[in-house]
């Protein structure tokens, strides 16, 4: 039997793990990347590529088609991201925010 116990002043009981899962989702607010000189909220691949292309970052065209990858060629860096623009969470907005300090930040909406 999984699940997470849910205690309550009227007692505990054993939540299914979906369920579960489902609640904790729902209490996470939702991070926007945005780019501190023009305060934007980086909403597209095109805008943010175009801010990366401003700093030096060039497009990388690797094996993989399900990525979006930028390197610079003046660093080992690499920025992978995933093609689908739903799917860009803010594990890859902070990884672009360490590899551009100062530049980008990542805030709740």
């Amino acid at each position: 039997m999984s699940g997470v116990w849910v205690f309550k002043k009227d007692g505990f009981r054993l939540m299914e793990k979906r369920k579960a899962e489902g609640i904790a989702c729902s209490s996470l607010k939702k991070k926007v990347l945005v780019h501190l000189a023009s305060g934007e909220v980086v909403s597209s691949y095109s805008s943010l590529e175009q801010i990366l292309s401003n700093l030096g970052w060039e497009r990388y065209y690797g094996r993989d088609p399900q990525l979006y990858q930028f390197h610079k060629r003046s660093s080992t860096d690499l920025i992978s991201l995933p093609k689908n623009f739903s799917k860009f969470t803010s594990v890859y907005m902070y990884d672009i925010v360490i590899k551009n300090p100062n530049v980008f930040h990542v805030r709740d909406m």
